[in-house]
């Protein structure tokens, strides 16, 4: 596969993801949902740390939440320089279409979560109890401290465990509960592949 064809791929999903994103923080409060079927709901929620909402203060106790956002916004940028090289030097090694595919999706995703992390801070004020508009006079932080827009919400199963059940009995059961974007979405499809396809994606010489 090209460059071309895998900068193509990249700018598709960069450009659904923002408009995603974009539509959703100008149109819903925080916490506002639409129910599209019993199983999928779009539920606006944001995400100020990395993977399920964890943040480098929940791991190191000693360290603030701005000043954690901002080491996990640099590692995000470090990590997505490391990423393109690895794109670009795929490409240059005439590399399979199923390796240059993934890390072209994967590439997508990160960068996607990135543009929230670096700029929304900038460009939006907050979405508590309000519907957010994009370039206010009073956004809600800084540069390196945006938000990362979810709204992905699928709970295809919501119960309750029976009573009779140890440990768990009465607890609400719910699958799946994390809340994701397009580019969540772009990084774990990436992966999936890598994974399902690894010997197409690395075929022995």
């Amino acid at each position: 596969m090209s460059l071309k064809k895998a900068s193509l791929i990249i700018v598709l999903v960069l450009l659904i993801d923002q408009v995603s994103k974009i539509y959703i923080k100008t149109h819903f409060i925080l916490g506002d949902y639409v129910e599209v079927f019993s199983w999928f709901k779009i539920l606006f929620i944001e995400n100020e740390g990395a993977a399920w909402g964890t943040k480098i203060s929940d791991i190191i106790p000693f360290i603030s939440d701005e000043a954690g956002k901002l080491f996990l916004t640099i590692f995000r940028l470090v990590a997505i320089c490391g990423i393109g090289y690895w794109l670009y030097d795929s490409v240059k090694k005439n590399a399979t279409p199923t390796l240059v595919l993934a890390i072209s999706l994967i590439f997508a995703g990160a960068l996607g979560n990135i543009i929230d992390s670096v700029f929304y801070g900038l460009i939006f004020n907050d979405s508590y109890g309000q519907v957010a508009t994009l370039f206010p006079q009073d956004p809600y932080g800084s540069l390196f401290h945006g938000r990362v827009v979810d709204m992905l919400h699928f709970p295809m199963i919501d119960t309750v465990w029976p009573e009779w059940m140890p440990v768990v009995g009465g607890k609400t059961f719910r699958f799946f509960e994390p809340v994701f974007n397009i580019a969540d979405a772009a990084i774990s499809v990436g992966v999936g592949v890598l994974l399902v396809f690894n010997k197409k994606a690395f075929p022995k010489k």
